[in-house]
């Protein structure tokens, strides 16, 4: 897959701009709306139409096409990359490709099998790729003869089988559709380019010819609950519209914001990755994969363990978002063991602890002072430790009394403790989960947090200690890893993310510092080059960090330059100059010492 959007806001600013170019862009906007079957939408409906998909919280995503077959391997080449691009990647010539069509018979494939792994995973809904990039239509189409029906002898229509598997199992059903790249029909949009003089034409009348018709097909033969859009390439706003036509009959089901063209949909859709926080105004849904590929590939066992999948799925929630978790079947219709593995571990970890994931909202905290995470349902509080600290757990900034605290798991009660600056101290369990130990704290009403905003003063001997635990954090990724006492910044894989502190410097304290890093990196290569800004600007203090022995390996390293710091408060930033390997750093403190 590829998860690129460009889209115009309805809220854009036009206060600047030439007259003209007001008038364009409000007049785009006014023709996105009227496509948009729910732009007049109140917010009472849409909070109506969402509430199922906001409670649900976990789903499970399938790849699964004539791609599965080869598996990542063409003409016993492995191919790089996803395997549901192999064509693309490899430029296979399109009548090449579709000879996989005729060698599609997935005679293991049993859609009630799917669906109980979905609901023993404790996922509550399931979406699966109706049509890929390559063209092929996984149900029975009258608008192309390169589907499951006319192309393949296997006959059967996986995605009315799985719909009514899904239904049984009282999950809901949701259909992934690429609207407009596809490399088999003429005139289909190729992101990477065409490759095939068979794949020229025009991408307008693909639309109306082939993408429109099947996108009706599927609303009106399988009733998603969901339709999933993928790479809006060159879509226009009369391609739009002839896609959104259907749903002034199908008002109730939820898209996302890959449609293009400014239609944003219901839900964002960051795709591997988590974000630090949430989206303001926005449901999301996080898209990730068990190992590094959508589609089967036979060569991938790169998977992530049970408890980096669990553990997403818990902070993702905490932060008021869904996690869509894929899996690849082979070309039998069999999903890998490593995979099933994997989701039945998580299930049976939420059949005790999901009172803590479904129908909750994200974490009132803006830290934790512990491993873990925390959300809210009405009166009821979720820590989820991963860790429990040796200090004991304590809660900061919790104005609303507790009245208990219960074990999810076990049912154990906890001894409370709550001091007079209004800290919450709670007794260790008994049995601790390796993975995620679940507390709910009774509350006596909805919780009120009031944490005091974190200025840092000087340390006796003048020194500033800046931690991971204590930073503020800006961008998409970069987040806290272990927040108890050893705790480091990780996730850093933007370089445009930065971390900040606030300082405070007493009077008559006018100071020249040395900045020192504590750190790990990425064996064995160059690593980032950093800044430090204070108060906005660049201070001239720089440096280029050294490879450690892991990203658990922290060293110290002192930046080129000195700070100079003045009476008052200030904000010392760290800014990411060059990241050319995979993250920028792990990042644990920093210090500040004074230059005698």
């Amino acid at each position: 897959m590829k998860r690129t959007l460009v889209a115009l806001s309805a809220s854009l600013a036009l206060a600047g701009l030439p007259l003209k170019t007001q008038l364009a862009l409000a007049q785009q906007t006014t023709l996105t709306r009227s496509i948009d079957p729910r732009a007049g939408e109140t917010k009472a409906q849409r909070d109506a139409r969402m509430k199922w998909w906001r409670e649900a919280r976990y789903g499970l995503f399938i790849h699964w096409g004539l791609y599965s077959i080869p598996g990542g391997i063409w003409k016993d080449k492995p191919i790089g990359g996803a395997s549901e691009h192999l064509m693309a990647t490899g430029k296979v010539p399109v009548a090449d490709y579709a000879t996989l069509a005729p060698q599609f018979n997935p005679t293991q494939f049993d859609a009630n099998r799917w669906a109980e792994l979905a609901k023993r995973a404790g996922m509550k809904y399931v979406v699966i790729t109706a049509k890929h990039h390559d063209g092929f239509a996984l149900f029975s189409s009258q608008a192309s003869t390169f589907d499951i029906q006319d192309a393949t002898p296997f006959k059967r229509d996986p995605i009315a089988e799985l719909a009514e598997a899904c239904k049984k199992q009282g999950l809901a059903f949701g259909v992934y559709y690429s609207q407009a790249q596809d490399w088999h029909h003429a005139g289909g949009a190729a992101w990477v380019g065409q490759w095939d003089s068979a794949q020229k034409g025009d991408l307008h009348q693909y639309v109306r010819s082939v993408s429109a018709p099947q996108v009706k097909e599927l609303l009106t033969k399988y009733n998603p609950a969901i339709l999933w859009w993928d790479t809006p390439v060159d879509m226009s706003q009369e391609d739009i519209k002839a896609i959104m036509a259907p749903f002034a009959q199908a008002p109730n089901v939820i898209t996302n914001n890959r449609l293009g063209n400014g239609v944003e949909g219901d839900t964002e859709t960051p795709e591997q990755r988590i974000p630090s926080t949430g989206f303001k105004d926005r449901d999301w849904e996080v898209c990730m994969t068990i190992n590094d590929s959508w589609g089967y590939k036979s060569l991938d066992v790169d998977y992530k363990s049970s408890e980096s999948l669990l553990r997403n799925l818990i902070d993702i929630t905490s932060k008021g978002g869904n996690y869509l978790l894929n899996v690849g079947p082979d070309g039998q219709g069999v999903i890998p063991s490593a995979e099933v593995e994997r989701l039945e571990t998580i299930g049976r970890w939420l059949k005790a602890n999901g009172d803590s994931v479904y129908g909750t909202t994200a974490n009132p905290f803006k830290r934790l002072s512990f491993e873990g995470r925390a959300t809210v349902k009405g009166n009821r509080l979720y820590l989820n430790v991963f860790r429990w600290p040796d200090a004991g757990l304590k809660l900061e900034g919790l104005q609303t009394p507790v009245q208990s605290a219960t074990v999810l798991a076990t049912g154990q009660k906890l001894q409370l403790l709550k001091a007079v600056d209004g800290t919450v101290r709670l007794s260790k369990p008994m049995k601790l989960d390796e993975v995620s130990t679940t507390i709910m704290l009774q509350l006596a009403g909805a919780p009120l947090v009031s944490l005091p905003e974190v200025v840092l003063a000087p340390q006796t001997g003048g020194n500033y200690n800046l931690s991971a635990n204590e930073a503020t954090m800006e961008g998409d990724n970069i987040q806290v890893e272990g927040a108890d006492g050893e705790g480091n910044i990780g996730y850093w894989t933007n370089p445009k993310d930065t971390v900040s502190w606030k300082i405070s410097v007493p009077e008559n304290q006018t100071k020249t510092y040395q900045v020192r890093l504590e750190y790990a990196s990425e064996p064995g290569k160059t690593g980032s080059a950093v800044a430090i800004h204070l108060d906005g600007v660049a201070s001239g203090i720089t440096g280029t960090l050294a490879s450690t022995a892991s990203w658990q390996d922290y060293r110290p390293m002192t930046l080129q330059g000195s700070l100079k710091l003045t009476p008052g408060t200030h904000i010392v930033r760290i800014v990411p100059l060059s990241k050319p390997n995979y993250g920028v750093m792990n990042l644990r403190r920093v210090t500040l010492i004074p230059i005698p």
